[in-house]
């Protein structure tokens, strides 16, 4: 339980609701379930109160849009067609975000809808500019209300469930914690439908080998995600640093109580701390698409300081890339220093190499990022 206590001091959540818990067993979205959603995400973001010290940033990833959908179209049954599906979240996602936004106006909050595909965060650029509007939003005191583009994905880049798709948003912003809400206590031993001795899993590291066999891989009639999906997401999310909790959303204040560090649900821990792990994630999943070549001052700011990399410390550029593309570092005599995602194409590097930031506005005409590559996006080496 000594990892609970230390929830309080988490800053960034990504917080995933089910479809079990956001519609009448099929008959549509529960609106009064909605908001106590709406209620206990405000609490915690610290809206309408003085001292937002401790507010959290948080980040929605809702079900919901097939199954109201459904309801509109008189459908009593989850569809096997994938344009029927997609017909079902265009027509629900409409009554969603409705639903969201009306309530959420109440606790003087704005939303924004964010529709996303797996193809939208494997392309690096879009990956940026994902993660930057994202931010913003977030700074700007937004609630971000995320879910799959379904009317637009096909089986080939399709997330597959919202855990996987909330595990890859924890991922996108550096979030401390996931919260899957879900129509189940946590995670167990064994399937408590089948043992009814199985005993509640309350903190475990992600990554433990015996968790495969305990997850299983159950399925609800409006959802795509058992246990396995969640497991396998508070994985993905333990990449980046993110630890997850599991916890049945029909408890009742279930975020002010995970808030609060109660043995509620499980917790699953990651192993290292948010910027770490995604930095070794980076070094070890993309493709180098680049060269640069840094003059010894930059290379020793880098090796040393943990600094940002500055055009001005950059000597030679090769390579064909894109912003957002993994590229290399080197220092003058060809030894690798580093590597990161740079925020500009190879062309745009090749005319700003060996300025100073200053100058980048009027070579280019326009400042993407004052860096060419940002500290949280290098690595090292």
């Amino acid at each position: 339980m000594k990892q609970r206590q230390h929830l309080q001091k988490t800053k960034r959540w990504v917080v995933k609701i089910g479809s079990a818990l956001l519609t009448n067993e099929g008959s549509g979205l529960d609106y009064e379930a909605i908001k106590l959603w709406v209620k206990q995400i405000a609490n915690l973001m610290g809206a309408g109160e003085q001292n937002t010290d401790h507010a959290v940033e948080i980040v929605l990833v809702s079900s919901g849009a097939v199954a109201e959908g459904m309801k509109r179209m008189g459908w009593n049954e989850r569809p096997d067609s994938v344009y029927k599906l997609q017909a079902a979240a265009a027509v629900g996602q409409m009554g969603l975000v409705q639903a969201y936004e009306s309530q959420f106006q109440k606790h003087k909050l704005h939303t924004a809808q964010i529709l996303l595909t797996h193809d939208d965060l494997s392309n690096r650029t879009r990956y940026l500019n994902a993660r930057s509007v994202l931010l913003k939003l977030i700074t700007l005191g937004i609630v971000p209300v995320v879910n799959e583009n379904d009317t637009v994905v096909t089986d080939e880049i399709r997330f597959g469930d919202n855990d996987t798709l909330a595990a890859l948003v924890a991922n996108l912003i550096d979030a401390d914690l996931l919260v899957i809400l879900t129509d189940q206590q946590g995670m167990f031993d064994s399937d408590p439908r089948q043992n009814p001795q199985a005993k509640l899993l309350t903190e475990v590291e992600a990554l433990a080998p015996e968790l495969d066999d305990m997850a299983g891989d159950s399925k609800g009639a409006l959802g795509r995600g058992g246990m396995a999906t969640k497991l396998r997401a508070a994985r993905l999310a333990a990449r980046s640093g993110a630890a997850t909790i599991i916890a049945s959303g029909k408890e009742n204040n279930v975020l002010s109580r995970v808030y609060q560090g109660e043995p509620i649900g499980t917790l699953l821990l990651a192993n290292d701390t948010p910027l770490l792990a995604r930095k070794q994630w980076l070094a070890g999943h993309l493709q180098m698409k680049g060269e640069l070549v840094l003059d010894a001052g930059a290379a020793t700011v880098l090796k040393n300081k943990g600094s940002s990399l500055l055009a001005v410390g950059v000597k030679s550029i090769s390579g064909h890339f894109s912003r957002g593309d993994m590229v290399v570092c080197r220092d003058e005599s060809g030894q690798e220093i580093a590597r990161g995602l740079i925020n500009y194409n190879s062309d745009e590097a090749s005319r700003i190499k060996g300025h100073a930031t200053s100058k980048i506005a009027s070579i280019l005409g326009y400042v993407d990022e004052p860096e060419l590559i940002h500290r949280d996006n290098l690595i090292v080496i």
